[in-house]
C-alpha cells in the first residue's frame, strides 16, 4: 500500500512518499480512515486461489487461470483491476514485489519506486529550514517515486507468462469502458480526502455537481484509463515510461504554473531509465521443519516475519485451536510480537 501522494485519478494509483528530512514529518494518526467491517466466508480450495483487495479483481485472476494463464499472468490481470477500482492503494503508477515459486526455485522481484536523480536530502525542507507539513508534502509532486509496478510485472510475464500480454489487460479494459459499482471502500476514501476536490479531473471523475462523492454502487467509468491501459496492452511498459502519458506525468510532477513549493524533480530521463531488478530471495530455516522465504531489502516483510516467529517462538505459547482459530494467549502474544516488528520497521 502507498501513502498519498499526487492525485492522477483519471490515470494512475497513488505513488509512495520517497523520502524523509532533518525534521520529521508528523503523519496522521490514522493514515486511512476506515470503512466498516465485512464479515468474510473460509475458502478452501485444492488446484488453485486468487486473494485481492477487491472482488472484481479477484475475478480478473481467476478468469487468467481457468483460461490457461500462469500464476504470473493472473497477478498482471488482478494489478490492472486494482489500478481501475482501488486506486487510492494500488495500481500502475506505484511499485510492487513478487515473490515467484516453481516448487524448486524462489525468485525475488523488485519492482520498487526509486527516487528522481534529482532528489536531495532537502526535498521535504522549506525555504526557512522547517519540514514541509505532512499534508503539503504527502499531496505535492515532490512525494512522487519512479513507478516501477509495470516493468517488474513485464519482467515477470517474460519470464512465466503463458498466455499473451495484452490478454491480460481485457479484464480491467472492460471494467474501465463500461463501468464498475463504486464500493464502500472507495467512497469512504474519497468523502475523507478533501484534496482530490480542487483537482479539475479528479472532480470531474469522482464527485458529482455539488462536490460530493458519487454513492456507493454509482456506476463509475474511466475513459482516460482505458485508454493507457490499452497503450500498455499494445506497447508494454514503454507505454508508461515513455512517449506522451511520460510526458504527462511528469508535466503533472513538475506543477507547471503551480507553487514551486509543490514540483517535483522527475524527469522523463527518470522513467525512461527505470528497471526492475530481480534479488536473490531471503531464506530462513525455522523450527528444523519449516523454510519461510520472502523479499530481501528494499522490502521488510521478511525480516518482519522472522522477527515476529522468534518472539512467539521464545514465548512458547500454544495456539490452542478451536475450530482453527487460535486462542486468545497466543493471539495477545501474536499481537504485540507484530507491534515490535513494525515498530522496527518504521
Amino acid at each position: 500500500m502507498f501513502r498519498p501522494g499526487p492525485h492522477w485519478p483519471s490515470l494512475f494509483a497513488v505513488p509512495a512518499l520517497l523520502a524523509s528530512c532533518a525534521q520529521p514529518l508528523a503523519p496522521p494518526v490514522q493514515p486511512e480512515v476506515g470503512s466498516g467491517w465485512q464479515d468474510k466466508a473460509e475458502v478452501t480450495a485444492s488446484r488453485f486461489m486468487v486473494a485481492a483487495a477487491h472482488p472484481l479483481a479477484t475475478q480478473a485472476g481467476m478468469q487468467i487461470l481457468q483460461a490457461g494463464g500462469s500464476a504470473v499472468d493472473a497477478a498482471v490481470a488482478v494489478q490492472m483491476v486494482l489500478a481501475l477500482v482501488e486506486p487510492q492503494s494500488s495500481g500502475i503508477g506505484g511499485g510492487a514485489f513478487m515473490l515467484h515459486w516453481n516448487g524448486q526455485r524462489v525468485q525475488a522481484y523488485d519492482g520498487r519506486e526509486t527516487a528522481p536523480a534529482a532528489a536531495t536530502e532537502g526535498l521535504f525542507v522549506q525555504a526557512d529550514g522547517a519540514a514541509m507539513p505532512f499534508a503539503a508534502a504527502v499531496g505535492s509532486g515532490r512525494a512522487v517515486g519512479v513507478p516501477g509496478a509495470v516493468r517488474m510485472l513485464e519482467a515477470a510475464h517474460q519470464a512465466h507468462g503463458r498466455l499473451p500480454w495484452a490478454r491480460l489487460f481485457e479484464p480491467a479494459l472492460a471494467l474501465a469502458r463500461e463501468g464498475f459499482a463504486l464500493s464502500p471502500r472507495l467512497h469512504a476514501m474519497l468523502r475523507a480526502e478533501p484534496g482530490l476536490k480542487q483537482d479539475v479531473r479528479a472532480a470531474a471523475l469522482y464527485f458529482d455537481a455539488s462536490g460530493r462523492p458519487w454513492p456507493v454502487g454509482h456506476r463509475l467509468r474511466n475513459p482516460a484509463l482505458a485508454q493507457v491501459l490499452a497503450a500498455l496492452a499494445e506497447q508494454g511498459s514503454a507505454a508508461l515510461h515513455a512517449g506522451p502519458v511520460a510526458a504527462d506525468i511528469v508535466a503533472r510532477v513538475n506543477g507547471q504554473g503551480g507553487q514551486a513549493s509543490h514540483r517535483g524533480p522527475l524527469s522523463l530521463a527518470d522513467l525512461n531509465g527505470y528497471r526492475s531488478i530481480e534479488r536473490t530471495a531471503l531464506c530462513t530455516d525455522w523450527l528444523a521443519v519449516y523454510r519461510v522465504c520472502g523479499m530481501p531489502p528494499p522490502a521488510s516483510g521478511h525480516l518482519a516475519i522472522m522477527q515476529i516467529l522468534g518472539v512467539l517462538q521464545q514465548a512458547q505459547i500454544e495456539p490452542g485451536l478451536t475450530a482453527g482459530v487460535p486462542g486468545e494467549a497466543w493471539l495477545h502474544h501474536y499481537a504485540e510480537a507484530a507491534r515490535l516488528a513494525f515498530a522496527d520497521r518504521a
